[in-house]
């Protein structure tokens, strides 16, 4: 197996020539969203992809009058921070909470004095990552939280946001946010004597300090490092420095090497949160070398003479802090960019010989591309090779006479940005062109491992974006429908070994999960739809129950929606009249245009339930959509409750009722269909003790077509995204701003069995209202499941707007939104 190949390419429309300049650097970020932010040639324009809608991308005019150096993206992946060659920085932030429409609030600026480095402050959260544990059954075990301070603390702890930067006249400037807007700058010289910076980095503490390392750009001169503290004082920001110990590449003091390398070309820490290692690359005009440092607390030799004046005992031992150099590669072709993982494995300078089963886990490496179009993935520490990809100019190594003719031939194209994303499993490269491409890596690094063994490796790392609250697209690339049954089965099974508390937590996290991996599969495909209607049904729940309120104001011990639980889950009988007795009513006052709005959610909760029963008789077909909840007491017991709660609001206010199409006239539908889901609930209330529904309970469901009409669900969203056009490995080409065909493959073909034809009416998937064929009104879809919904609400009460709150900054399934154009149907 390929440890990388191309999973697509996007391309621009073929541009002049003019606008590109090959010296100009560009510039990529990579935010935990996984959203992409880029920079391609002279417009100082910034580009925000999504990476399943690489297409559709949103080009800001950045108002940076020169080129733009750096890009950096927040600890939650929703800001990113711009810096130019003029010394303007500049915050974006997302206009609505859409992924395709942003606007730059607040920003700073060292007049005239280019931004070489830029980075968030560090807010403080921390995780280790433990690959050797990965078969531990706590999450706590195989994720733990490091003991880290932010770089500035507030009044009670809570992390201070803002940014810092260097520049290259060797200046450093720190800008605060305040919680009321308001930026505070500071400017300080990082040392009494300032040089030229031509390259730097920025690294964090865990004691809350900065760590700055700088280098004038000559490999004959040291490669500083500086300690920054920043505070507040009397509202003003206060900068202070200090040196720390400098270096020299080795490669400069090597007698065979001595003047090969004239220029360092990068210098990075290999962490954000790793101010003790740095990666340095020195360069000619054809050739580089990589070597790999380590800041080590030593002990200083006494001599011998004060040895006997007064023994050195343990601990009393004078410490020195020095670089050591742990790695080095051998001669490379020019290196043209390089890319750091962002998985925080947990690795000291002992653990290069890594266990065996996870040298093959991509998140050790780093990747480093070349100006012949090729990319290394190369151990983080030990610098040894771990894959390559030949570019497409790159052919594998040939004889001497075709490698010189193809260095006269003139520029190769090459990768000049390049960055992994958060799980280390794809990689995107930004070509001297502007063109975009995304990399698959593979789990197993291309070597042989058994099926269990890449399994156990995306089964890790799907535990881990559960943990973080990041983006699982980079993981779902590497999925093949034969891997989705067994994939989410055990993610099933680790999810159950949590505590209940830690299960709570992550409960809309894992089904959101389960339903991007069921996409995958043709023969899963009705399942995402289950998984859709669940996360509706825990919002549902959750809103209309926090709409309750206690009578009385001396407030009781539980909550009216505890309660309400209780009461259900205690009363097992099949009358509804009777559970309702038992609750207090007046609890459910609430006023009428109140009622009256939440009908549409109310009518989903009706149709559903009676298409459930409806589809008992034939359950046999687990390809039908439904068949997981004739078997989840859990989610029959929230409909039951939410059926009692939608009974009691019927006597305030009858309008508000599911309105049913029934054969005759004075049949009571809602306390038959209470009956029958108490029936087959109490088939499935304790998990670990199913029976099967009995003959009558089916013979009575079987009835139901003919007493009511049974409604269509609106199943799923139309599914327009790129990941399930990659699964037969054929490199999709794309061009920017044109959406491909949906061209028809097995999984799509499956899918559409479920979603709206093109003609016919659309619907608000989160309203539940109908927005008819050719939508007048603005829409936002999701950027993940696809879901379609109004973007500003065409509601005024209160309750109604306590449910959009629920999905104002992300879909139900925790995606990102994007702005639909109008024309979408």
């Amino acid at each position: 197996p390929a440890a990388m190949d191309l999973a697509y390419v996007c391309e621009w429309e073929k541009k002049p020539k003019s606008n590109h300049c090959p010296s100009i650097p560009l510039v990529c970020a990579w935010s935990c969203r996984n959203l992409i932010a880029f920079t391609t040639d002279l417009t100082h324009m910034v580009h925000i992809i999504d990476t399943e809608h690489p297409w559709d991308v949103y080009s800001i005019n950045s108002g940076h009058t020169e080129v733009i150096t750096c890009l950096e993206w927040d600890q939650s992946g929703s800001r990113l921070l711009s810096a130019d060659a003029d010394g303007h920085i500049k915050c974006w932030s997302m206009t609505d909470h859409l992924a395709n429409s942003w606007e730059n609030t607040v920003g700073s600026m060292v007049e005239g004095d280019p931004v070489v480095a830029l980075s968030w402050l560090h807010n403080g959260v921390k995780l280790a990552l433990h690959v050797e544990k990965s078969g531990a059954s706590n999450f706590g075990e195989k994720f733990s939280r490091v003991k880290f301070s932010p770089s500035l603390t507030l009044f009670g702890g809570k992390p201070m946001e803002g940014w810092i930067a260097v520049t290259i006249s060797g200046l450093v400037t720190v800008s605060l946010l305040k919680p009321n807007g308001q930026v505070l700058t500071s400017t300080e010289s990082l040392c009494r004597l300032r040089c030229r910076v031509a390259l730097a980095d920025v690294a964090f503490t865990g004691g809350g300090n900065i760590v700055v390392a700088t280098s004038d750009g000559s490999s004959t001169s040291p490669v500083q490092f500086y300690k920054v503290c920043v505070s507040v004082v009397n509202e003003k920001c206060k900068i202070d420095t200090e040196i720390l110990p400098s270096l020299f590449m080795r490669c400069t003091t090597d007698p065979a090497r001595k003047d090969k390398y004239p220029a360092i070309t990068h210098l990075k820490f290999l962490a954000r949160d790793m101010s003790e290692q740095v990666l340095l690359c020195a360069s000619n005009q054809n050739s580089s070398i990589v070597e790999c440092w380590s800041l080590r607390k030593e002990g200083l030799p006494v001599n011998n003479i004060f040895q006997q004046i007064s023994p050195v005992v343990g601990d009393k031992q004078p410490m020195i802090l020095k670089w050591r150099i742990l790695s080095a590669t051998n001669d490379l072709d020019r290196v043209s960019a390089v890319a750091l993982p962002k998985l925080p494995i947990s690795l000291t300078n002992t653990d290069l010989k890594v266990a065996n089963d996870t040298k093959f886990f991509p998140g050790l490496g780093l990747a480093l591309a070349f100006h012949d179009g090729s990319v290394h993935i190369v151990h983080r520490l030990s610098l040894q090779m771990m894959a390559v990809f030949y570019g497409s100019s790159s052919q594998r190594p040939v004889d001497e006479q075709t490698i010189k003719r193809q260095r006269t031939a003139g520029p190769l194209v090459h990768f000049k940005a390049m960055q992994l994303s958060w799980t280390s499993l794809a990689l995107a490269g930004i070509d001297s062109h502007g063109k975009l491409s995304m990399l698959r890596i593979s789990p197993s690094m291309g070597h042989v491992l058994d099926m269990n063994m890449s399994l156990r490796h995306l089964l890790f790392l799907l535990e881990y974006c559960m943990v973080t609250g990041y983006d699982w697209w980079d993981i779902l690339l590497h999925v093949q429908p034969n891997m989705v049954q067994n994939l989410v089965e055990k993610l099933h099974e680790e999810y159950m070994r949590q505590n209940a508390a830690l299960q709570q937590v992550l409960s809309t996290r894992i089904v959101a999960m389960k339903a991007s991996l069921c996409k995958l599969s043709s023969s899963t495909i009705a399942r995402v739809c289950d998984y859709h209607a669940k996360l509706f049904l825990i919002a549902i729940s959750c809103t209309l129950k926090s709409l309750l309120r206690p009578h009385f104001l001396n407030t009781p011990d539980k909550s009216p929606g505890d309660r309400l639980t209780e009461i259900c889950s205690k009363i097992t009988d099949i009358d509804i009249d009777k559970v309702m007795i038992n609750l207090k009513t007046e609890e459910f006052v609430l006023d009428m245009t109140t009622l009256q709005s939440l009908q549409q959610l109310i009518q989903w909760v009706g149709d559903f339930v009676l298409y459930l029963l409806a589809s008992l008789p034939n359950q046999g077909s687990p390809v039908r959509p439904g068949h997981s909840f004739l078997r989840d007491g859990a989610s029959l017991g929230m409909f039951r409750e939410l059926m009692v709660v939608i009974r009691i609001w019927g006597l305030l206010k009858p309008s508000c009722l599911p309105v049913y199409t029934a054969t005759s006239d004075t049949q009571d539908s809602m306390s038959l269909l209470f009956r029958l889901l108490t029936k087959l609930w109490l088939c499935c209330r304790e998990e670990n003790h199913i029976t099967e529904p009995d003959d009558t309970l089916i013979d009575e469901c079987c009835l139901l077509p003919s007493q009511l009409l049974i409604p269509n669900i609106d199943w799923l969203p139309i599914n327009d995204g790129i990941i399930s056009k990659l699964q037969n490995k054929q490199l999709v080409r794309l061009q920017f701003g044109k959406a491909p065909g949906l061209v028809g493959h097995t999984v799509s073909s499956q899918f559409d069995a479920f979603v709206r034809a093109p003609g016919q009416p659309k619907i608000d998937h989160l309203r539940r209202l109908h927005l008819g064929a050719y939508p007048t009104e603005e829409c936002k879809s999701c950027t993940r499941c696809g879901c379609v919904t109004m973007l500003k609400s065409p509601n005024k009460v209160t309750a109604v707007k306590q449910w959009e709150q629920r999905w104002i900054k992300n879909c139900l399934c925790g995606g990102l939104w994007r702005r639909m154009p109008l024309s979408y149907s």
